[in-house]
């Protein structure tokens, strides 16, 4: 099976999200959506989800599943606003809880904030499987990035999210809470074992230097040949000390404190107050 893909790049924050087609059909999935979100101002806008909502009504498309790859620190999710437009259930990784749990305690929610995954429809662990349409979609627990990544495996394609980027840019930061370096090269052993001619698709693109585009999709075998932290057989002793020493010069993603708090709810915003009124939470020294 090769599904039909279609890549929404974000300029503001290089994620690509996707809609993945059943080529027999009209059922899609559509993968890690944005809610733009000015943090200067504090407003968001829903201009990256309109163009995908237009992308599947223009095609007549039924969409049966919004998946996130995992709880994004550097987008907010629009899943709940396509959700509410054009359909489909909400899925992420079931170790979600242990990200809940996290930054519960790191934005202080209380008792009120729900740690066990039910703001979403569906949690996967490894092994599991869907159907939209005729396609077949496999899922990958791939955590080190964070604990609750996975991968989705739907025909020849792999949507791998932050764990794998481009060749030539390498691979995900593993210095977030819950995350681990050694972790990390076990889930890309994953991967890199799918065969070698299948599609992988990337969650971000930041064009490695020398590369005048973006780019999102490779396969495995390019990966395995060419990826600078993991390509050639570069063993694991030697990917933990580089990826360790890289992430501690690395700073916080812009929009790390708005996304976890949204991301973490499946894409809601917090509880309004008494007046309607929304507000996010700035931890001081926590992160």
């Amino acid at each position: 099976m090769k599904p039909d893909v279609t890549a929404f790049f974000d300029n503001a924050t290089n994620t690509i999200s996707f809609v993945v087609k059943d080529p027999a059909g009209t059922s899609c999935a559509i993968i890690d959506s944005v809610l733009d979100f000015d943090y200067s101002s504090g407003r968001t806008d829903t201009k990256s989800a309109d163009e995908i909502i237009a992308h599947v009504q223009k095609n007549g498309l039924k969409v049966e599943w919004l998946l996130e790859s995992h709880v994004h620190a550097d987008h907010l999710s629009a899943a709940p606003y396509i959700q509410e437009k054009v359909g489909g259930k909400i899925g992420i990784g079931k170790n979600i809880t242990v990200v809940q749990d996290t930054f519960g305690k790191v934005f202080n929610e209380g008792t009120e904030f729900q740690r066990d995954g039910s703001q979403f429809d569906e949690l996967f662990t490894e092994g599991d499987s869907i159907m939209i349409g005729q396609m077949r979609c496999d899922v990958l627990h791939t955590p080190g990035h964070t604990p609750a990544c996975l991968t989705y495996v739907i025909g020849d394609a792999a949507f791998v999210g932050d764990t794998l980027f481009m060749p030539d840019f390498g691979t995900a930061r593993c210095d977030f809470p819950g995350g681990s370096s050694e972790t990390l090269y076990n889930s890309i052993q994953k991967i890199l074992a799918l065969p070698d001619e299948t599609r992988i698709f990337v969650g971000h693109d930041y064009k490695a230097p020398g590369r005048d585009e973006y780019a999102w999709e490779t396969t495995v075998a390019e990966q395995k040949a060419a990826n600078v932290h993991v390509g050639e057989g570069k063993d694991k002793d030697a990917f933990i000390k580089m990826r360790d020493e890289r992430d501690a010069t690395l700073d916080m993603p812009k929009l790390i404190i708005p996304s976890l708090q949204v991301n973490m709810r499946a894409g809601q915003m917090p509880e309004p107050d008494e007046e309607g009124d929304v507000f996010l939470k700035v931890p001081v020294n926590k992160l």
